[in-house]
């Protein structure tokens, strides 16, 4: 008695189950790995444009250093060219009132923070999905197997350990997978989320001190060229 042998003689319903749970695991696992890349190469993003930034480097060098030819601007960058490009163009309008322009700047910025949120919170409601109902989905699995197990030993004349084990067993893979789904996921959700706050906060507080000093800047407190 194998754990193959026990689930290619499963009913089709335990069957049906345990394939769901293992397409969930492999579609688990393939979203933890992207979203380790994902976030990863946010902080990475983070530290390296922070440098730059607080390294007193002039905006408007800073901003054609970020969007150069052929370079991807993501993460705290693209809230930064956002607000810049949206500060650069208000400003050359004609008799553009200072508060107007910073109102229009923070509504760009926002926007911006707004897309990398979501970028940072992409999949994680599924792996709180397979997290959650992973186990009862198994614990389904079982007791309809246990069920149907028992309804075999009925029509024997005399049920004995050899008769009901294989049944059972073969209903408790289906828990089994069900937690070999949901704890990966549940460990992972918590994880990421922890990160992806973290990230979104650092992203509102540049989004505020990036906000302090175009409004410096555009009342004249600030000497430098945005």
């Amino acid at each position: 008695m194998s754990i193959w042998s026990l689930i290619a003689n499963a009913s089709v319903v335990v069957q049906l189950v345990m394939l769901m749970l293992v397409s969930a695991s492999i579609f688990s696992w393939v979203i933890i790995f992207q979203r380790i890349r994902v976030l990863g190469n946010a902080k990475k993003v983070r530290h390296t444009f922070e440098d730059l930034f607080w390294s007193g480097m002039d905006l408007s060098q800073l901003y054609r250093q970020i969007t150069a030819e052929g370079r991807r601007v993501e993460g705290v960058e693209n809230i930064f060219t956002s607000g810049i490009k949206e500060f650069t163009r208000l400003r050359q309008s004609v008799n553009m009132d200072p508060d107007a322009v910073m109102e229009g700047v923070q509504r760009a910025m926002r926007v911006a923070l707004t897309r990398e949120e979501e970028k940072l919170d992409k999949h994680l409601s599924f792996l709180a999905t397979v997290g959650s109902t992973s186990p009862y989905v198994g614990l389904f699995g079982t007791v309809w197997g246990i069920m149907h197990s028992f309804i075999g030993l009925a029509e024997v004349q005399q049920a004995t350990l050899a008769t009901v084990a294989p049944g059972i067993a073969e209903a408790l893979i289906a828990t089994a997978i069900g937690l070999l789904a949901a704890i990966p996921a549940v460990i992972s959700y918590n994880r990421f989320s922890t990160l992806s706050d973290a990230l979104a906060i650092n992203y509102e507080t540049f989004s505020d001190e990036f906000s302090s000093i175009l409004h410096r800047k555009v009342h004249g407190r600030d000497g430098g060229a945005a």
